[in-house]
């Protein structure tokens, strides 16, 4: 089941066959989908795209987005590259994990409970060794 926007590119792509022009386009999505339609902007934007020859009506990928989300297995590679070298930035392990830098100072603190002192990053609570 495709959701709206991509049912309305669909139909979009559909009048551009007809050979309809762009704001013949918008204004018949706009009759059938009301409130919900593309906006003017984007009919023209996809008019052009499936003018050009373009098939799909899915989105682009986006490349080279970084990790948002903390998966454990980021968790634990962040907790690997730390006991290795305490002296690393935050931006150094975002860098080596291909992670948002929120993200790695997130998972430090709160997740890892670790903190920065002294340029080194120790745990909050340090145990009777460590002492």
């Amino acid at each position: 089941m495709c959701d709206k926007k991509q049912e309305q590119r669909i139909n979009l792509k559909f009048l551009v066959k007809l050979k309809k022009t762009p704001t013949e386009c918008y204004k018949l999505l706009q009759e059938a989908y009301g409130d919900n339609s593309l906006s003017r902007a984007r009919v023209f934007e996809w008019y052009k795209r499936f003018s050009e020859g373009r098939e799909s009506t899915e989105d682009d990928e986006r490349p080279g987005r970084p990790v948002t989300v903390s998966t454990p297995e980021t968790v634990t590679k962040i907790n690997q590259i730390v006991r290795a070298d305490r002296r690393m930035s935050i931006r150094m392990i975002a860098k080596a994990v291909n992670a948002d830098k929120e993200t790695v100072r997130k998972i430090l603190h709160e997740e890892l409970h670790m903190t920065k002192v002294c340029a080194k990053l120790v745990p909050k609570n340090l145990t009777p060794d460590q002492k």
